[in-house]
Order: C-alpha cells, then structure tokens, then sequence
C-alpha cells in the first residue's frame, strides 16, 4: 500500500450510469438508477425520467422544498427503503453551503449523491520526527467504521451552525476542550474526495484544522463516540496510514494532507504530486463546487 492508494480508493467515483437530481434548474447530486425507481411512488414531490430526477418544480422555495423532502424519507425508512434517519440536517447545494436551496437529514445524502460537509482536527504535540499525534479510537457500537482510528475531533458540519461555533462543539463533546482551547485550532485548508458507497455517490468536502497541543493535555470523550485516546508517536501514526487499513478512510487523507504541510512527505516521494493533485480531486459531477 502507499499513501496514493489511499487517495485512489476515495475517488472511485463516477457519475456515468447515475442519473442527475435537480433542485430549481440545478445539479445537486447523482442518484442510482434502483433508488430513482423508488421515488416514482411519490410524484407530488419528483418528476422522475430516463434522464434525471427533478424535485417538483412547483415546490419552489426552501422550506417548502425540505418538507417535501422529509415527507418522502419519512415513507421510505417506514418501509424499510432508506435504513436511518439521523434527525441532523445537511443543506442540499450546487456551490458554498450558505447557498442552500433546501435541507435534506445527513443519513440520506448518500441515496441522492449530495456534497456533504464536515470538519476534522489533527490535535499534536511536539514538532518535527519526534511529533506526537493524538488518534482516537471509535467505539465499538458506532454505526459507521466500529474500532477504526479517528482524528481528535471530526464530526459533520450541519445546517444552521457556523464553522468556528461547529467545531467547538465538536472539540467539546469527542475530547472535552475548553472554548478557549479550540479557538486555538488553526484552519489549514480542505480536502475533497468524490466516492462510491453502496448507497451511492459520496461527494465530500472536509474542513482541515491543526491545533499544537501541551505535554500535559489529555482529552476525555463525552458523547461515547470514541473509546480510549492514544498520544501515538508520529513516525508509527506514518506507518499505519500507508501500510495498514486501521485508520477510517477518510481520516487517512487529512494525515496525509498533515503530513505534507508539516514536511514529513516531501517532494522526494515519488508520488508527491500525484498525492497534492489527489487530495483537491474530488467533487466531480456536481457542476460548478465551492472549489
């Protein structure tokens, strides 16, 4: 494995053969074929042909357009189609999030190939080879990636939320952090990766922070979503990225992107480029992204 095989395998996406949903005259997202047939049950709310699926032209503004979203996904997880609502909702957009035509609850997005936002912090101490980072471990009865390694903080980014308000929260409920500490976190950036899920297209965008930590800070999870913390040593957090598979996916791309800014892959790497190329590559087939 390397560093680039990580990237590849979060952009195995491909609009061809998923059918364009349109909000409003824009392209928000790609849905499957199977999942398109389902939403035929319900043409107040969609228009579904050959060639895409529009949302109602007649729903025309924001709130009315997201009850008639939540009225469909409400029948469709009775009947067992959609398996988990997460009563959290995410805006539905074609560019910056503030853009939002409607609103849609996070665990649909995938079904419709929606962009989805989130926010993760690399929490570490020390400089250099001899730089420590703080890795979590996600509990055992997590729905998504059980036991996996996890940054110190990452979670989605919701509607109604500003980013520096969102991540302090989540600094506060995944590690215990002070308001004040996560304050501290520096904004480095944003990675994209566009995957295919077996729910379906998975265009992501992910909001990148540092924050330098003290000797003494020990973090203490609040809402169950990690087990235990690990301060682990940089050069085994390296080795575990690029040969192992024990990091969640997407985690594996804020290290590298980490890694990178703080000089621990330099242009020596054979792949260097590639790799800077490959952690900017996704959010294919949404038109015109935030990026």
């Amino acid at each position: 494995m390397s560093y680039l095989s990580k990237i590849v395998a979060l952009n195995n996406g491909d609009t061809e053969g998923f059918l364009p949903f349109v909000i409003g005259g824009r392209h928000v997202g790609n849905i499957a074929p199977a999942f398109a047939a389902r939403l035929k049950a319900f043409p107040r709310q969609f228009v579904v042909t050959d060639q895409m699926v529009v949302l109602n032209p007649e729903v025309h503004d924001f709130d009315a357009r997201s009850a008639a979203l939540a009225e469909v996904l409400a029948a469709l997880h009775r009947d067992g189609v959609v398996a988990q609502l997460l009563g959290e909702l995410y805006p539905v957009t074609d560019g910056r999030r503030e853009h939002a035509l409607c609103l849609i609850d996070r665990g649909v997005i995938g079904y419709f190939g929606i962009a989805a936002y989130g926010q993760h912090l690399n929490g570490y101490v020390g400089a250099g080879e001899r730089m420590k980072m703080w890795i979590g471990t996600r509990a055992r009865d997590r729905h998504l990636y059980p036991g996996k390694l996890d940054q110190l903080v990452a979670g989605g980014l919701p509607w109604g939320i500003s980013l520096a308000d969102n991540l302090a929260k989540e600094c506060q409920e995944e590690a215990g952090m002070s308001a004040e500490l996560a304050a501290g976190a520096t904004p480095v950036g944003a990675i994209t990766y566009f995957a295919e899920t077996p729910r379906g297209l998975k265009p992501d965008i992910l909001y990148c922070y540092d924050l330098a930590l003290s000797a003494d800070f020990q973090p203490v999870c609040t809402d169950g979503e990690v087990e235990s913390f690990e301060l682990m040593p940089i050069q085994e957090v390296i080795e575990r990225v690029r040969e192992t598979q024990d990091f969640k996916p997407n985690c594996d791309l804020v290290i590298i992107d980490f890694l990178i800014r703080h000089g621990l892959i330099g242009p020596d790497d054979p792949d260097y480029l590639a790799i800077q190329a490959g952690l900017h590559a996704g959010v294919k087939g949404i038109g015109a992204m935030l990026l």
